[in-house]
């Protein structure tokens, strides 16, 4: 009997430790349940559902995601179920977009430009000869400037030295000024199609190669429209690059913008648009902005399922932009990519990324020119705000200082 007393105890004292762990358990069953953060698909409800996240400033919506199904016969009838409490990164204000315009001008004054810095030297010099004209289109067309622009800007050039006369340094500025801006073209419609139609969302695709930055610039965009006052989803269909769409939902989540994406790795691009547009429909947004993944121009199947994801999307609404992400860097090669491009989605604009980080200013010109597309959005850096609608006197100015 003695002997068997200390194990009756011990089984007693044990009975009482696991009794006091389990609310502590329950209690952190809880917290992983409702933990912080967006869900991927390491999730195991996510992972056996195959489903479609919507991210809004509440928590996260699961919708049933036509997985597998024929993109043309869609069905819309997908419910959502409420999972609360995800959001945990704090919500920012964008800088306003004037101030975005003078930081922005202020850092291409300061980058190694050599189009009007070079011009301004030569047509200052006090004898202007074949030779120094030679030099002028030399550097036109180093500065990417394309050889039909350059043409055109050396005869109107040539011209008004003729007529003027005298060349001081003021009078050659103006006048490289005014040949500029005319060439850069002011009159092209710069503006965002954003505003929401009667019954549906302003819907924006944005397209362009493979390392370009356009999953950065939807985020950087989003936070323009946020500064606007506009009501924004973004669309993660860009479901190839790992954790492309992980990084889309980050920066939605800074500026309070709910984000449309798939657990499920290589998803169908179509089918992730098509319900982010559904959503921005239910949720009476302003403007849905998907993001696509990277391609190359010359890859013909990637470029057709582009074009696939434009169709699929159109069936619930109009397509009102598509924004060209091209990299300033890239200087005529980028004008091969916009053509293809264009050909396949009809873009409507160009947003062109590094600009600080080449001396060819000339590459707006081109593009122009070439597509008859406007330059719509500029970068020059890498912050959060460093994006801003392109503005013609402004980028001449800040070649010419």
């Amino acid at each position: 009997m003695n002997d068997i007393l200390p194990i009756v105890l011990s089984i007693l004292a044990a009975l009482v430790v696991i009794g006091a762990l389990i609310p502590v358990l329950i209690k952190t069953r809880r917290n992983i349940t409702r933990y912080p953060g967006t869900r991927d698909a390491n999730d195991p409800e996510i992972r056996s559902g195959g489903s479609t996240a919507v991210a809004d400033r509440e928590g996260t919506i699961e919708r049933a995601a036509p997985q597998g199904a024929d993109l043309d016969e869609l069905d819309t009838t997908m419910v959502p179920d409420n999972a609360a409490g995800l959001e945990t990164i704090p919500v920012e204000t964008p800088l306003p977009v004037a101030g975005r315009l003078t930081r922005l001008r202020e850092r291409l004054v300061r980058s190694n430009n050599i189009m009007g810095k070079g011009l301004l030297a030569l047509l200052s010099s006090d004898r202007i000869d074949e030779s120094v004209w030679d030099e002028v289109e030399e550097t036109l067309l180093l500065a990417d400037l394309g050889t039909e622009p350059t043409m055109q800007l050396v005869d109107a050039l040539r011209e008004r030295v003729k007529v003027l006369g005298t060349r001081t340094p003021e009078h050659v500025k103006a006048m490289l000024r005014e040949e500029l801006i005319k060439l850069v073209d002011p009159t092209m419609d710069r503006s965002l199609s954003v505003q929401r139609h009667a019954d549906k969302p302003a819907v924006m695709m944005v397209v362009g190669v493979n390392g370009v930055g356009k999953t950065t610039t939807v985020g950087k965009l989003a936070r323009v429209l946020v500064a606007e006052d506009k009501d924004v989803l973004l669309g993660a269909a860009d479901t190839f690059r790992a954790a492309a769409a992980e990084q889309l939902a980050t920066w939605g989540q800074r500026v309070g913008v709910p984000t449309v994406k798939s657990d499920i790795d290589g998803a169908d691009p179509a089918s992730v648009a098509y319900e982010a547009v559904k959503a921005g429909i239910e949720q009476e947004v302003d403007v849905v902005m998907i993001d696509t993944a990277g391609r190359l121009q010359n890859k013909v199947g990637l470029m057709d399922e582009l074009g696939k994801v434009k169709r699929v999307v159109e069936k619930l609404a109009e397509v009102d932009e598509v924004l060209l992400v091209l990299d300033a860097t890239t200087g005529q090669n980028g004008l091969n990519q916009a053509r293809v491009f264009s050909e396949v989605v009809n873009v409507t604009g160009i947003v062109l990324t590094k600009l600080d980080g080449t001396a060819k200013g000339g590459i707006v010109v081109a593009i122009q020119k070439s597509l008859g597309v406007p330059v719509k959005l500029i970068g020059l850096g890498e912050g959060a705000d460093d994006l801003a609608p392109f503005d013609t006197e402004s980028f001449v100015d800040a070649l010419l200082n």
